[in-house]
């Protein structure tokens, strides 16, 4: 029997195309799951993995779906290459029980990580540049513009919290939050 295994890092993104690849390739069961490729404890892929048999096939569109880092990705395949279980990776090919099949698998596991790394390394060394700038911010960018949260503060002096949230729409969280800010 083909199964697929499709999975994204975060709620935000779509399973979509994956899943749709996986259908073309055949797949009669469709695992998927949104979960953070580091963690190796993903639910669905742990579920999914216990239920494969002999003769089985695992159906990814990409190596990093199913393993994050070489190591991993080696265990992960080995111990199914063990119970006699196909690995089909879409963009790259069947992973076989071989000597080449193993090197090839090494090679891209190795690559995928390395990749996985570069990646890490540009947004440090991003964040490295951007905290040098004057108006650098931790976190995500602020809703309101200093000038909104200003005239906000200001209608709180003859206003209640209710009425300026209703006028300004900035919460009443946020209204105490940017007040206790001017204090500090």
């Amino acid at each position: 029997m083909k199964y697929g295994y499709a999975r994204v890092s975060t709620i935000a993104q779509d399973l979509a195309v994956q899943r749709e690849e996986l259908k073309k390739e055949g797949c009669e069961v469709i695992v998927e799951e949104k979960y953070t490729g580091t963690r190796t404890d993903r639910p669905q892929l742990n579920m999914l993995l216990s239920k494969l048999d002999e003769c089985d096939t695992l159906v990814v569109t990409k190596l990093d779906r199913l393993a994050r880092n070489t190591k991993e990705g080696i265990e992960v395949i080995e111990s199914l290459f063990e119970k006699g279980i196909k690995v089909h990776v879409l963009n790259v090919g069947l992973l076989e029980d071989t000597t080449m099949g193993r090197f090839f698998l090494t090679t891209l596991l190795a690559i995928a990580q390395m990749e996985r790394n570069l990646i890490i390394e540009r947004t440090q060394e991003g964040k490295a540049l951007a905290k040098k700038r004057s108006d650098y911010r931790e976190g995500r960018p602020r809703k309101h513009s200093k000038q909104q949260v200003e005239h906000a503060l200001k209608l709180l002096e003859t206003h209640t919290y209710k009425q300026v949230e209703s006028m300004t729409g900035m919460n009443k969280r946020t209204l105490m939050r940017r007040k206790s800010e001017l204090k500090s």
